[in-house]
């Protein structure tokens, strides 16, 4: 049998490594947490800027007046052609 000493020892020991376990999770859970929010902050930011450049290049395309629309009134295939041919060139 262990004397009474060696248990506890045995039983500080055992509750002291529960304790730190606890607290170094915690601090492993903070910082994962952070990294997670800043790349969901990094991931949005991301897709605003492609979104912008998206808006851009549509409102640059609509400058030329060429309607691409087959179902739209104003539509003439003449133009889109020649539009397609200048922007291969």
């Amino acid at each position: 049998m262990a004397s009474t000493t060696v248990n506890v020892v045995r039983y500080t020991a055992l509750f002291g490594g529960v304790f730190y376990g606890i607290v170094h999770r915690r601090s492993l859970q903070k910082a994962h947490d952070a990294e997670v929010k800043q790349h969901a902050i990094h991931e949005r930011e991301h897709l605003i800027a492609e979104a912008k450049e998206a808006w851009k290049r549509k409102q640059e395309s609509s400058k030329d007046g060429v309607v691409t629309d087959p179902e739209d009134p104003r539509f003439d295939l003449e133009k889109l052609i020649a539009k397609w041919e200048a922007d291969s060139q």
